[in-house]
């Protein structure tokens, strides 16, 4: 007797709607399992016996549609596949609700590894390490140098005035969910709102560029960037910010919040910026500013889980401590966004 299917996805439902749009893809019954760890959306492998693909759909229940947005992740995938970027290649969307209860889109499964501990990085051993981490950031370079009218996103996003609106979208999110003092967060709200940097010319941008949203093939080389919810036009040094910040050790023992930093072999967040910079050509001297708009954003999505926390609205093991590491994130944005040098990323705090 084959295993329940999991929640949200009806895998007869699904193979009637692949065999009227790609007729032949599947070769018999299908089964599926939810992919545990992602944040947002709901990923599910699913196979006849012999292929398998990937199916992408909202989160059960009433989702907000702009946050959930299923053609417009089908649509830059679809873009950036026959350019340098590695994403796995789109197969089918699926507008109608009535197939699977939500707009889903399915695409292929690409054979890799997601890390996101340095305990699971660990074993790949320091030369490995390093070189997966440097490859990230290459294939960021790779990103970046997509030409978005070409590729048929000029239209993806509106990069005028875009940090500043995401700084005023992050305070009004941190204003949403505040239920306590917070020491120091108005004050980096406030400074990197004085120091706003000139942005340079826009590109596509992910959104949440780091090591657990990729795959690693057997080696150490991006096979797959995934999880493209969060992608827009826009200034691209928030990709290079946001990677830096996840570069960064934290040294909170047990803390709920992965990183892969402290695994042997890492590099530091000085020569993450350095090969960007290298490798891009695009002027990186602000990027302090960019860190430390990451520690902000990431100290308001963690308070924002606190806040829910204290409502009893949260599920599972880990959210007692989420409290306990917002002032972490808000002391670390302040200390970035005062630092002089890059090389200060990781260095002092």
């Amino acid at each position: 007797m084959s295993p329940a299917p999991p929640p949200g996805l009806d895998p007869e439902q699904l193979r009637g709607f692949l065999d009227r749009v790609r007729p032949g893809l599947v070769a018999g019954p299908l089964t599926g399992r939810l992919i545990e760890g992602g944040r947002s959306n709901l990923t599910y492998t699913v196979t006849d016996g012999t292929g398998s693909w990937v199916v992408r759909r909202p989160p059960l229940g009433h989702v907000l549609a702009t946050a959930h947005d299923m053609r417009r992740e089908h649509r830059v995938i679809s873009a950036l596949h026959p350019t340098a970027v590695p994403v796995p290649e789109p197969l089918a969307l699926c507008e109608d609700e009535s197939v699977l209860g939500a707009p889903f889109y399915v695409m292929e499964h690409v054979a890799g590894t997601p890390y996101r501990t340095a305990e699971q990085l660990a074993p790949l051993g320091p030369e490995r390490v390093r070189a997966a981490v440097l490859g990230l950031v290459d294939t960021l370079v790779e990103l970046h140098a997509v030409d978005p009218e070409s590729v048929g996103l000029a239209d993806f996003g509106r990069p005028e005035g875009f940090l500043d609106r995401q700084l005023r979208r992050w305070g009004k999110q941190l204003d949403a969910s505040r239920s306590r003092e917070l020491a120091g967060i108005e004050e980096l709200h406030a400074g990197l709102g004085r120091a706003l940097p000139h942005s340079p010319a826009p590109t596509v941008v992910h959104g949440d560029y780091r090591l657990d949203n990729v795959l690693l093939d057997g080696g150490d080389r991006v096979a797959a960037v995934l999880d493209w919810e969060m992608s827009t036009l826009g200034d691209p040094l928030t990709d290079l910010g946001l990677l830096v910040m996840y570069s960064t050790p934290l040294d909170l023992p047990g803390s709920p919040i992965s990183t892969t930093a402290t695994a042997a072999g890492h590099p530091d967040a000085a020569e993450l910026v350095e090969r960007y910079a290298a490798r891009s050509g695009r002027d990186t001297s602000a990027i302090a500013w960019y860190t430390a708009f990451a520690w902000f954003k990431l100290a308001v999505i963690l308070e924002g889980i606190h806040y829910r926390y204290t409502l009893g609205q949260t599920v599972g093991a880990g959210f007692d401590r989420i409290g306990e590491l917002v002032p972490v994130f808000t002391e670390h944005g302040l200390h970035t966004l005062r630092a002089p040098h890059t090389s200060h990323l990781l260095t002092e705090g």
